[in-house]
């Protein structure tokens, strides 16, 4: 690859991709978008700063004077931001690190199907060294796992201590594009409420508008006590991760949590012109009727190829066409890729095609994507009729 514009990328030889995976959602504003662009060519052209390690400089300022004023004071939220290494692994790592500190306990409670990065601390809330619950549907819709929870938290003899804090991601994108229901998140606010449990939000890939509204658990109602944000919050896909605080829980020592890339000031540049977006509802309101497009279009698609039996989940911009099998849905992503279309696999056996484009995705671009999997998908299944219905 060596060019991206909008919802497309250029390879060397100057063939389009349409782009589903989008930076692994880093770049929902599009790649090269022209205003963010700008933005960071005229801060590089006055001899802006790059690199300030974490000391105040004005295009730090302007970053957390817009977000205050653009995000949190609309939605009535009080937060500290804290900036963190340029991961999402590193903010994750940093939320666990002060959920211990703050409560004094251990054990941090994370989900099935949970993912938080690749870093060691992270992995530990990923598939070690931790304790894992059974998330929103996990069982079937008869099943309450929230109570299951409950249950394990109140009795002293469960085996599960009452934890420092509970990392929950409302809609898993890797593990599937599994969306947690608006009440059950509820019902875990108030469950960390009555045992004393930091609600941790890991709103790094599903933040920043992929689900509608600019954080992905205000269709709930909620404040989790603790945000996790990075990949889109920097606009341009520059590394930037940030942690959102109830005020109390900045109890940081002097020197405690440092790191030599927390002043990416490029970064900041690009974030302060991205939160444009969400000075209206008007980007909400797209998102919302774009994922109607992808939803109509992925029954449509599930439809016509009833052998497969294929799963549809999601919501505002991020959708799962599960294929059950994971040959199927690797032959289809690689069929995909040779029509023109980037789209990768997700899910524990890596059985569902994620649906992740750009959120400024132009309806043409995302329909001709949409025909794509459905040709490669049609494709796959004619060549591998017996994998298919197996």
């Amino acid at each position: 690859m060596e060019q991206a514009r909008g919802a497309c990328l250029f390879d060397r030889d100057g063939r389009r991709y349409i782009d589903f995976l989008a930076g692994a959602g880093a770049v929902n504003y599009g790649h090269n978008n022209p205003r963010l662009n700008q933005a960071l060519i005229k801060h590089l052209e006055r001899d802006g700063i790059v690199q300030a390690l974490d000391m105040s400089t004005t295009a730090r300022q302007a970053f957390l004077d817009r977000f205050a004023a653009t995000i949190l004071e609309p939605r009535g939220l009080d937060y500290v931001v804290q900036l963190t290494g340029p991961s999402g692994a590193n903010a994750i790592e940093s939320a666990l690190k002060l959920a211990r500190l703050t409560r004094r306990r251990s054990l941090v409670v994370a989900f099935t199907n949970a993912y938080h990065g690749l870093t060691l601390g992270a992995l530990a809330v990923s598939r070690m060294n931790v304790s894992f619950v059974p998330y929103d549907g996990y069982f079937g819709p008869a099943v309450d796992t929230l109570a299951y929870l409950r249950k394990l938290i109140d009795d002293p003899a469960s085996g599960l201590d009452v934890p420092a804090a509970i990392l929950v991601e409302t809609v898993q994108a890797e593990g599937g594009v599994n969306v947690a229901s608006a009440s059950w998140l509820r019902g875990l606010a108030a469950l960390c409420r009555d045992c004393g449990a930091l609600l941790i939000v890991d709103d790094i890939q599903v933040g920043c508008g992929r689900t509608g509204p600019f954080f992905s658990f205000e269709r709930a109602g909620i404040e989790p006590d603790i945000v996790v944000m990075s990949k889109s919050i920097s606009g341009a896909g520059l590394p930037m991760s940030l942690l959102l605080l109830k005020p109390e829980l900045d109890q940081w020592a002097r020197g405690e949590e440092a790191g030599t890339f927390r002043g990416h000031t490029l970064a900041f540049v690009a974030a302060t012109e991205a939160l444009f977006y969400w000075e209206t509802g008007d980007l909400s309101e797209q998102v919302d009727r774009k994922g109607g497009i992808v939803q109509q279009r992925l029954l449509e698609i599930a439809r016509r190829h009833p052998e497969i039996d294929a799963g549809i989940r999601g919501i505002g911009l991020i959708w799962a066409l599960d294929l059950r099998r994971s040959k199927i849905a690797e032959a289809a992503s690689r069929a995909a890729f040779a029509r023109g279309l980037i789209v990768e696999r997700c899910g524990p056996r890596d059985t569902a095609l994620k649906i992740l484009p750009p959120l400024v995705i132009e309806d043409d671009l995302l329909e001709e994507g949409l025909s794509i999997i459905d040709a490669a998908l049609t494709a796959v299944i004619k060549e591998h009729p017996k994998h298919a219905s197996a």
